[in-house]
């Protein structure tokens, strides 16, 4: 009841900070920042409906409601977004413990990781038919809730983890025995992208001290990219674009490669930065319809190629004169994709905040990126 009440209580003074959207770059992230992404997480945590489901049915006895299906991560539209929303918590409260969301966000996450529904979603995501269920995006995200757990120094976040674990030992299975059997990189700009997923795997893998995993990892990557040459960044974006195949690969390879090795690679991969004075090689875009679940995905790949950029610009040498027209992008393109998190329509808000707040805490340039 308790629960309810809070979620129903923040759904209805979930607002918009107006000067947040306007000039977004020009406000420092703190407790008050960090409550406009929180209350969207929590306003759809346990929502169950609308609902996109990813399921295969063997049976008539798999014909269940999401709640009964995943009952913990059933709600946020869709398992990857509820994935990365309970993510989203967890990051928040780490980072402002005392902050006025962090008693709801933590009772959000109590209720969603039980041992009884972790013990669900493993049985759900280990039963026959189901080997390419959120393969790779949701899975990485999974790993990615599950290695923020890991990091957080509190006792419910190590209740929490320790639940988790089923969860976090399938999606392990799942990945490694995948892997080895993947012939060719996937180079769209949506879910089943392997460049992005292959950088919050490596995250994990490094983070938790998996040196086989990040030793797989790092092989599959070399193979795929290592040598790749003169990407097309003129041919992007594809109009449903959340993640941009150029500037992702980029953004593993400096998880992959030494730094001065990263930097020929750059050269040879994206030639266009090279010749660059400012961050008009890359502009940010604008999403023609943000109420279309497809059309916003627009607002994400702002959000997106706002971290990548800041990644690759910390993957090269100090000094490298690239590092400016890099990081001039990164600017424009997080002024654009953080004004858009606005909550105003479901398909975006649903998502968009856990995308901002991996941008604005900077989750991909941790210590254990390389």
């Amino acid at each position: 009841m308790r629960l309810t009440l809070v979620l129903v209580l923040l759904v209805c003074a979930c607002v918009t900070d107006v000067a947040a959207q306007d000039h977004p770059q020009a406000l420092a992230f703190d407790a008050r920042a960090a409550e406009r992404f929180a209350k969207l997480a929590l306003s759809c945590a346990v929502k169950e409906y609308p609902n996109k489901l990813s399921h295969s049915l063997n049976s008539d006895a798999d014909v269940a409601s999401p709640r009964k299906l995943t009952p913990a991560f059933f709600g946020c539209l869709d398992w990857h977004s509820s994935v990365h929303g309970h993510w989203l918590l967890v990051r928040l409260v780490r980072t402002f413990p005392d902050a006025s969301f962090a008693p709801a966000a933590r009772d959000v996450l109590r209720h969603s990781l039980t041992p009884e529904n972790i013990a669900e979603e493993a049985a759900y995501l280990r039963a026959e038919g189901r080997a390419s269920f959120e393969r790779p995006y949701g899975l990485a995200w999974l790993l990615q809730l599950a290695g923020e757990l890991r990091e957080w120094e509190d006792p419910q976040a190590r209740e929490m983890y320790a639940a988790l674990r089923p969860l976090e030992s399938a999606v392990l299975d799942r990945l490694k025995a995948w892997l080895p059997k993947l012939s060719y990189p996937i180079r769209i700009g949506e879910h089943s992208q392997t460049a992005f997923s292959f950088g919050l795997a490596l995250d994990y893998a490094r983070l938790v001290g998996d040196s086989a995993f990040a030793d797989l990892l790092v092989s599959k990557s070399r193979q795929f990219y290592l040598g790749d040459r003169a990407c097309p960044l003129a041919y992007e974006p594809s109009g449903e674009d959340f993640l941009s195949p150029c500037i992702s690969e980029a953004d593993l390879m400096r998880r992959v490669l030494p730094s001065a090795e990263f930097a020929a690679w750059l050269s040879a991969f994206l030639p266009q930065i090279s010749a660059a004075k400012n961050g008009d090689w890359l502009r940010p875009v604008v999403s023609p319809d943000p109420s279309d679940p497809k059309l916003a995905h627009l607002d994400g790949l702002n959000l997106s190629r706002a971290w990548m950029l800041k990644g690759i610009a910390a993957g090269l040498p100090r000094g490298d004169k690239r590092v400016g027209a890099i990081r001039s992008a990164a600017e424009a393109h997080q002024a654009a994709g953080l004004a858009a998190v606005t909550g105003e329509h479901y398909e975006g808000g649903h998502w968009l905040g856990s995308f901002a707040v991996y941008l604005v805490t900077e989750r991909g340039l941790a210590k254990n990126t390389r």
